[in-house]
């Protein structure tokens, strides 16, 4: 299973590499984005197609998750066609550097990826959270202590609970995140701690389990990414991300999705 934390360190190199190439793309003086949608009719969404569920490839071959149904949104708030563009980690920055796409959605904000993108507002909750069975009161770190939780080694996941588990707390590490979550369908432990991601996948999958998000570790939440200097198309984007909260289609999404309601403050 793919995960958000497993994707950061390959696209952390590939972001500074890509850097240099960025600078020269966006130096040479081009269309601005938002009139060339507007007058091709037509807007290149870059989304992942193997990042469930934000992005797979569904039983009908047809693109489906959060992303896919958040670029539809995007579109029509730009009266343009989506194109979506499957994208991967390693090419997604240069697509965006060379036009090949518009826009590109699931990009966590950083302070190196700020140097080369600018950012929309949040459209889409990330976060690391501790995960059990509805049967096991667990409510914030105090009750860790005394149980067993499963985490892939040297991970964002096992950092972050590294942190606050009580002494008493047992954390058993695994070598990649499907052993820990294995470890945790199996029952070799009580909890574990992964993405919002892959829990809500685990909770759609396992319903005999009654698997659920007991609380959240650390939040890092999905923007949408464009070149930097097209302030016009990064107003209209705000403006329908805005939109979609207060219509409420981004709650939809994300207990569509997710398993969870859209955050109030996010």
């Amino acid at each position: 299973m793919t995960t958000r934390v497993s994707r950061l360190a390959t696209q952390f190199c590939a972001t500074l590499a890509l850097a240099a190439s960025f600078a020269a793309f966006t130096s040479t003086a081009h269309a601005d984005a938002l009139d060339t949608i507007q007058k091709s009719g037509v807007v290149r969404i870059g989304v992942f197609m193997d990042y469930p569920p934000f992005g797979s490839i569904g039983p009908d071959m047809k693109p489906q998750g959060y992303d896919i149904e958040m670029a539809d949104y995007l579109g029509r708030a730009l009266k343009a066609k989506v194109e979506l563009v499957a994208i991967t980690g390693e090419n997604r920055m240069a697509y965006l550097a060379t036009h090949k796409a518009d826009m590109l959605l699931s990009v966590g904000q950083t302070p190196e990826r700020e140097k080369i993108l600018d950012f929309s507002r949040p459209y889409a909750p990330y976060y690391l959270a501790v995960f059990g069975p509805k049967s096991l009161p667990v409510k914030g770190t105090a009750d860790l202590a005394g149980k067993t939780i499963s985490v892939a080694r040297g991970t964002l996941e096992d950092l972050s609970v590294s942190k606050v588990a009580p002494p008493s707390a047992t954390i058993k590490r695994f070598d990649d995140p499907n052993g820990a979550i294995s470890a945790f369908l199996s029952g070799q432990a009580q909890l574990m701690v992964v993405g919002n991601d892959v829990g809500a996948t685990i909770i759609a999958r396992n319903p005999p389990i009654q698997p659920e998000q007991k609380f959240e570790l650390f939040s890092s939440p999905d923007h949408v990414g464009l070149n930097k200097n097209e302030p016009r198309l990064l107003k209209e984007v705000d403006a329908a991300i805005l939109q979609a909260k207060k219509d409420g289609t981004l709650n939809t999404l994300s207990t569509k999705w997710l398993k969870a309601p859209y955050p109030a403050d996010l």
